[in-house]
């Protein structure tokens, strides 16, 4: 009977936590303004820099989307522990009978759906100012759609290894860019692809095992992370 009831109860609890994150992220709109306004500036500053010439502006498309998404994901991550840590919610976290590694969850969950997924759904109309066409776009956004949790998951883990240090926003940029990598690499690869007539089934895949990885390894080495941090 308890083996039945404990994933319900699990469920539960990342229901509420993740209510409680969206809620304060809603409380406080720079944190869910902010990434999508630099968004679109960056990536509508390329378009007027680079000049009309449509050929070139579609082969920087991709990455150019891709890039500016990814650093603005970026911009929040380094408050995703920090209010908890300051108010002593985190150690109550910690020493609660909840797993750990769940509480993380819902909070790169939340971050996903406060400042990645606005990037996916405003992905569309920047791509028009490339000259993007209809099937383009949709797969610039499945790839924002697999990628985006992904760079949340990856990035929470750097929020806790530099939770609480002085100058933990630069920090944070060292130690999870080189991570991100990958998922710039296929989620930029998958459009470029498809543009050139080739198959985009691989770089979907392997973003979505990205996706899985991260599911699986990084609450955990999130939660191990806070606990030092704790210490």
């Amino acid at each position: 009977m308890n083996i039945a009831v404990k994933p319900v109860g699990l469920g539960l609890v990342l229901l509420a936590v993740l209510r409680r994150e969206i809620a304060l992220g809603f409380r406080q709109k720079g944190e869910v303004l902010t990434p999508l306004v630099f968004f679109v500036v960056i990536a509508s500053l390329f378009p007027l820099g680079v000049g009309p010439e449509s050929a070139l502006l579609l082969r920087m498309a991709p990455g150019v989307l891709w890039v500016s998404a990814l650093l603005a994901a970026m911009l929040s991550l380094q408050r995703m522990f920090a209010t908890d840590y300051a108010d002593g919610s985190l150690e109550q976290m910690a020493l609660s009978t909840t797993p750990l590694a769940l509480l993380v969850l819902a909070k790169a969950l939340a971050h996903f759906l406060l400042a990645g997924l606005p990037l996916v759904l405003m992905a569309p109309v920047l791509g028009l100012q490339f000259g993007l066409d209809s099937r383009a776009l949709g797969i610039l956004m499945l790839s924002l759609l697999l990628g985006t949790p992904t760079l949340s998951l990856i990035g929470s883990i750097g929020a806790a290894l530099t939770l609480g240090v002085r100058g933990a926003g630069v920090l944070l940029s060292l130690l999870i860019l080189p991570l991100y990598i990958p998922v710039l690499i296929f989620g930029a690869g998958a459009v470029e692809a498809d543009a050139a007539g080739l198959g985009i089934g691989g770089h979907l895949s392997l973003m979505a095992a990205l996706l899985v990885l991260s599911l699986f390894f990084s609450p955990l080495a999130t939660a191990a992370a806070l606990r030092i941090s704790l210490e």
